[in-house]
């Protein structure tokens, strides 16, 4: 399964009138926050293929259509919460678990067929009371909420998650010091409790092509989706592999 990664960039390598011909033999697109939805519905439309997106801590103007919660905030637009009229065509990831049948695999260790199992959440470390910034409890309690669709994967399919779709990074992986681009602590706790094979973030901008943009934790391979990234699922020696483009 080939796993087109983007984030925090309108790319024009993406954006362009030769995407379908550049990334039109991938699986499945995942978008890590910070996009406008105008960005992502683009790239549906063009590829064709599932998309599933999360808010990270900018291009949050649709986000009240996605939390009931947010909607109380003041200057935000009063819309019908679920109302998908607006007609954004990726599929939002954000704070639930998704297993899909239309991405189902052949899962290497067992042999068998199982769906695609993932997982998101959005936004980033709180830094200035922005929409979607939560502090590193307030991101742990959300995670919890997840715990008990995952440990039921673990008892049907042996593993709790494929793929885990974030904005932010986990804390001393790719993250940087400044409060903007802390990654959240907890993130470390999920990798070590819930071993998802993938582990897609955005948010901290590639400025220098020497830093670093996949980093192996465990049995996790934790892949910074800025601008774009292709990612291969799953390799046949059971462990994720990256292509750069």
């Amino acid at each position: 399964m080939k796993i087109l990664c983007v984030s925090d960039y309108v790319d024009p390598m993406i954006y362009n009138q030769n995407v379908a011909k550049t990334f039109g033999d991938v699986d499945l697109v995942l978008a890590a926050g910070d996009l406008p939805l105008d960005y992502v519905d683009y790239i549906v439309t063009v590829l064709n293929k599932p998309t599933y997106f999360i808010f990270g801590n900018h291009n949050l103007k649709d986000i009240q259509y996605y939390h009931k919660d947010i909607q109380t905030r003041p200057g935000m637009e009063q819309v019908s919460w679920g109302d998908t009229s607006h007609g954004h065509g990726g599929i939002y990831l954000g704070f639930k678990t998704i297993n899909s049948n239309n991405l189902a695999f052949t899962d290497p260790v067992t042999g068998k067929k199982t769906p695609l199992l993932m997982a998101g959440v959005s936004g980033s470390l709180k830094y200035n009371n922005g929409l979607c910034q939560y502090t590193d409890f307030q991101m742990k309690m959300k995670l919890l909420k997840l715990a008990p669709k995952l440990i039921m994967n673990k008892l049907r399919y042996g593993r709790y998650l494929d793929i885990f779709l974030c904005h932010a990074s986990p804390r001393h992986i790719h993250d940087h010091e400044d409060p903007c681009h802390k990654g959240f602590e907890c993130f470390n706790w999920f990798i070590k409790k819930f071993s998802p094979s993938l582990f897609i973030h955005g948010h901290i901008h590639l400025y220098d092509l020497r830093e670093e943009r996949v980093t192996k934790v465990d049995n996790t391979l934790v892949v910074n989706a800025y601008a774009h990234h292709v990612v291969e699922f799953p390799s046949t020696d059971n462990s994720s592999t990256t292509t750069s483009e």
